[in-house]
């Protein structure tokens, strides 16, 4: 699913294959219309832009957890990109003139395939353990791993700057 550039490194050792430092567990699955990860949009403005509204189907045990979250207007998804290698380092995205550490950017392949998303709310149904979504931008039955309200007091930071190239 991911082929390797030029320029880029893997680890030493596939992070897959080692021994766990925690134990996560999945809530749920993301619903979503994109089933091949060459029609999934890459970020969530692509996302946004086509219109693709999706939903988070939370497991039965963890749907309490919605108690509280009506009233939000957005919500920040973690997701484990289960499909993501995770021995890249050192990646060269295609629009990119150069490799860089894949802590300098977003791509899904990483030590811990981790997505960050964040959400318009269109709907919660805390008994069937749904929330309806404006958008997302990752294949359909991802597993989730928490949700989080956005607060604009905190998570909107007004002079936040990224390096000059980034920008367009």
């Amino acid at each position: 699913m991911f082929e390797q550039r030029h320029d880029e490194l893997n680890l030493a050792e596939d992070p897959a294959g080692m021994e766990p430092d925690g134990h996560v567990v999945f809530i749920g699955r993301v619903s979503s219309p994109w089933t091949l990860r060459e029609e999934c949009p890459k970020n969530m403005r692509q996302a946004r832009e086509r219109n693709a509204p999706a939903r988070l189907v939370l497991e039965p045990a963890y749907r309490d957890g919605l108690s509280g979250l009506e009233g939000y207007s957005h919500i920040h998804i973690l997701t484990w990109l289960h499909h993501s290698p995770r021995n890249l380092i050192v990646q060269k995205p295609r629009h990119a003139t150069e490799a860089k550490g894949v802590f300098a950017i977003r791509s899904p392949a990483r030590p811990n395939p981790i997505g960050l998303h964040t959400a318009t709310i269109l709907r919660i149904d805390r008994s069937s353990g749904t929330i309806d979504l404006d958008a997302i931008d990752v294949l359909d039955g991802t597993p989730v791993l928490d949700i989080k309200p956005y607060f604009p007091s905190v998570d909107a930071i007004a002079d936040a700057e990224i390096p000059n190239k980034e920008r367009t």
